[in-house]
């Protein structure tokens, strides 16, 4: 097969679903066993599963996950004849034409819902017959501009995002639209498996926001580390002849600091220092070379692509419209990337994942996000918010191995180093904030410090990293308030750290 032609529909026929540059030797395996077609599509999100090789016939498919190469075999030279079924883990009856991945009954790939997950997996992601572009027709922008953005690169982050559109509309200059994908934690994974898996939908979603504010061209911002990833949405781009715009393939620095919405700005612009920019002004107003710019993560402009594309599965009356896409991490056997609506909780994600060992914490919404031991939490940017939590797509899970207090202790170190150090909250206060928990372990738990200097962080930062560091150090002394004063009589409860005086 060929990339102009479509996926769907097609049977007998062979997919393996693995992230770009990795599977290689399951497709040649397969590709030599048999005499169906094979096609490559992007990653499930489910990491234990893949590569994951998907058999199809007849409305019908066969999931074998991780397979070994007599598996493959077996599968590719059997499926010509007839659909194999022996040593699979599922088989999924299915409309013929479908256009998502079918999902089992149970297993992590059945965990929430699979709404812009769904493509992942499933269909090629260079072959733009598979993706039904809503930048080329007729659309109103407006449908989706209560939509708020996603994570902590999106310059609209928790925010809606019509009223970023609206102020560049407003704006006198050049209009330009960033997709900002560059994330060095390898927590997050979420935006990295939508850009793998379904890359014309996210740059669908992009033109879609640059036809509605009248821009030509968008930019992705990828890291440096990640070539194969950005092979893939040059290739993407390459092909999408439809697309109403000029795409530009961008590779940033691999700094926790560079996904900020205008660091990323900075790095874009090849400056020295990649630092957070003074605002205002915002990127609305004066953004890439000081045009007005829409920046927004893939996972933002795959929700505006969805909710163009199925109005009815996009309710602008909700507080927060659309799905949360989000990567459950941590003391786990592999990661998933999973899909909850905005009526689920956070605590069904867990079936996504073998933890190692008994759950005792999660930190969510990245690492400086917020401690909990209750995941009854909706999705929400709302409901995390009223939590104490973070709102970026990690939900990681620490077994009862773990010190609450080395856990936020490495969090409050990762903070002094990958701040800009721009501000004096963000450069001086994390490094106090280090300090205060050091006193920990000397013997005095200053509680009252460690609030008032959160408060003054929080309000007075220039950058994210400032902003967020106290959150972790703060919610866990919310929840688990005895284990710092055992750790500051000298004994660690969860005897991971020894004798802690």
């Amino acid at each position: 097969m060929t990339h102009s032609e479509s996926t769907l529909g097609r049977s007998p026929l062979l997919r393996v679903a693995t992230p770009p540059g990795r599977g290689e030797t399951t497709l040649a395996t397969a590709r030599e066993a048999g005499d169906v077609p094979v096609v490559a599509t992007g990653p499930t999100g489910v990491d234990a599963w893949e590569p994951l090789v998907a058999a199809t016939r007849a409305g019908q498919t066969a999931l074998f996950p991780a397979p070994d190469a007599t598996t493959v075999e077996r599968v590719a030279g059997t499926l010509a004849d007839q659909l194999p079924t022996d040593g699979a883990a599922a088989v999924v009856d299915h409309d013929p034409e479908t256009s998502t991945l079918p999902v089992p009954d149970s297993g992590p790939l059945a965990v929430g819902r699979r709404a812009l997950l769904g493509p992942c997996g499933w269909i090629d992601p260079l072959a733009p017959a598979d993706v039904p572009f809503v930048s080329t027709a007729d659309l109103r922008l407006s449908a989706v501009d209560h939509l708020r953005g996603r994570g902590r690169g999106d310059a609209a982050a928790d925010e809606p995002v019509g009223e970023t559109w609206e102020t560049i509309r407003d704006t006198a200059g050049d209009p330009v639209v960033v997709v900002n994908a560059n994330e060095s934690s390898e927590r997050q994974q979420a935006d990295r498996t939508l850009l793998a898996a379904a890359p014309l939908a996210v740059l669908d979603g992009a033109a879609a926001v640059a036809r509605g504010i009248d821009a030509t061209d968008v930019v992705v911002h990828l890291n440096e580390s990640d070539r194969a990833l950005g092979r893939r949405v040059r290739a993407a781009a390459d092909r999408a002849d439809a697309l109403p715009v000029e795409v530009q393939v961008v590779a940033g620095p691999d700094e926790y600091r560079a996904g900020e919405p205008t660091a990323a700005l900075e790095a874009l612009e090849g400056a020295d220092r990649v630092e957070p920019r003074l605002q205002p002004p915002g990127p609305a107003t004066h953004g890439l070379y000081g045009r007005p710019t829409a920046l927004h993560t893939p996972r933002t402009f795959a929700q505006v692509r969805r909710g163009l594309h199925d109005p009815s599965a996009f309710d602008p009356e909700t507080a927060d419209p659309g799905t949360r896409v989000l990567t459950v991490t941590g003391d786990v056997a592999a990661p998933a990337t999973v899909e909850l609506a905005a009526d689920g909780s956070l605590e069904s994600a867990r079936a996504a994942v073998d933890l190692e060992g008994p759950f005792k914490l999660a930190c969510v919404g990245g690492v400086l996000g917020g401690i909990t031991r209750d995941l009854d939490v909706a999705p929400t940017a709302q409901s995390r918010r009223a939590a104490g939590l973070g709102t970026d797509a990690v939900l990681e899970l620490l077994n009862e191995r773990r010190c609450v207090v080395a856990a936020v202790g490495e969090r409050a170190r990762f903070a002094a180093e990958a701040n800009s150090g721009r501000c004096v909250p963000g450069r001086e206060g994390t490094v106090q904030l280090v300090e205060l928990l050091r006193e920990v372990y000397d013997g005095r738990l200053p509680t009252e410090e460690i609030h008032e200097l959160g408060r003054v962080m929080a309000r007075s930062s220039n950058c994210q990293v400032g902003a967020h560091a106290p959150r972790p150090v703060r919610t866990a002394l919310a929840e688990f308030e005895p284990e710092f004063r055992a750790h500051a009589d000298g004994r660690c409860t969860a005897g991971a750290c020894g004798d802690s005086a």
